[in-house]
């Protein structure tokens, strides 16, 4: 009877240690699945803020004047960011409605209001960017608890102390197991800490207020319609 109350009493602490395992563990890959969804949705962000910077770009008409505006914005070498200034603007974002008595005042608005929508996206952009980075930490933290609270060789050590039948430990807790089985099975169980870099999402453009820099953007308008009326004029259209 002793032997019968023992033995059930073991095996009801086994299936709560591998059941709260399991749990634990769903619950961590959950998140993880969260967070690359949310990353996800950071990047599709991203791409949206580069169209509209390479729309800004491809209104400065020459690569010369794309200069003077990266450095009057500031821009570094950026990779994610460096493909929209340097691709051809191929139109897929709203279209600007920009009304004026003179050519060369529509073009400023034209300007001035690419530039209010590129950072309008980017500001929503950085507020997405920061809840990733929140959420990852998070997450690693949760697997750093994890793997603390259930280091798995000591979890089986401990359940194989549990049992004093030798055909459960073979059977059930591996005890058959020689240790280069026991250290792959370790690792390939191993939940690593999720990195910024994996998740790819671009960090985000740092740029100005729009009424800081309107003067500035104002003499680029008027500068390019000076060097270039006739492909000004074709924008405008």
């Amino acid at each position: 009877m002793h032997e019968d109350l023992v033995s059930c009493l073991t095996r009801q602490v086994k299936e709560e240690v591998v059941e709260n395992y399991l749990l634990e563990r769903r619950l961590l890959e959950l998140q993880i699945e969260h967070l690359n969804s949310l990353a996800g949705s950071a990047l599709k962000q991203a791409q949206g803020a580069g169209l509209r910077l390479a729309r800004l770009m491809s209104l400065m008409i020459e690569p010369e004047m794309r200069l003077r505006l990266e450095a009057t914005l500031g821009l570094g070498v950026l990779r994610f960011w460096s493909s929209f200034m340097e691709a051809p603007f191929k139109g897929r974002v709203r279209f600007i409605r920009a009304t004026a008595l003179t050519r060369g005042a529509k073009f400023r608005k034209l300007i001035l209001e690419a530039y209010l929508r590129l950072h309008a996206r980017m500001r929503q952009y950085e507020e997405l960017y920061s809840q990733v980075l929140n959420e990852c930490s998070a997450v690693n933290t949760n697997i750093d608890a994890f793997q603390k609270n259930f280091d798995l060789l000591c979890m089986i050590r401990f359940l194989k102390g549990l049992d004093t039948e030798a055909v459960e430990r073979k059977k059930i807790l591996g005890e058959n197991f020689t240790a280069g089985e026991m250290a792959a099975l370790d690792q390939n169980l191993y939940i690593s800490p999720v990195s910024v870099e994996n998740l790819k999402i671009p960090e985000p453009l740092r740029l100005p207020a729009p009424d800081s820099i309107r003067g500035k953007l104002v003499g680029l308008a008027d500068e390019v319609f000076a060097r270039y009326p006739a492909k000004v004029r074709q924008i405008l259209i």
